[in-house]
């Protein structure tokens, strides 16, 4: 007789990491929302350095941007679900933060601009993308997903 996997229950560590998983990934959209819809006070208090990096970023990197965080939310929205599909979503996510991070580390100047405090930020948006397709695939591979 076959064992019916899709009532593999998870353990309560996978629903805390995937509940801090979505609020990290909910911070990343309230990010992105501020950055698309900056005001002109907020700009006007850039220097003109800063303006103009933000001002040049290529849509590309925009949409980058929008996919990692986006597809973030509905990978971990899916985890909660336990659906399978939320491990290609993260692994699309992860992809938009890697597009978003080679164009900040290597074809634009934002750690000249920002300094090297500005290179702490990616560096743990990484490390967390990565962490949570590894998560997705554990998760997959436990048979918590359906």
């Amino acid at each position: 007789m076959m064992e019916n996997t899709s009532r593999i229950r998870p353990p309560v560590w996978f629903w805390v990491i995937s509940v801090i998983a979505l609020l990290w990934n909910l911070m990343g959209v309230f990010a992105y929302l501020a950055d698309a819809y900056i005001s002109v006070e907020d700009l006007t208090a850039m220097t003109q350095a800063q303006r103009e990096l933000h001002e040049s970023r290529p849509a590309w990197v925009t949409a980058a941007y929008a996919i990692a965080v986006w597809g973030g939310v509905l990978g971990c929205i899916l985890l909660l679900l336990r659906k399978k599909i939320a491990r290609p979503i993260i692994l699309i996510s992860l992809l938009g933060v890697i597009a978003q991070q080679v164009y900040i580390a290597f074809l634009s100047n934002t750690f000249e601009i920002y300094g090297s405090e500005a290179l702490w930020l990616p560096i743990v948006i990484l490390i967390f993308a990565v962490a949570l397709v590894i998560f997705a695939k554990l998760a997959h591979s436990k048979n918590w997903l359906t």
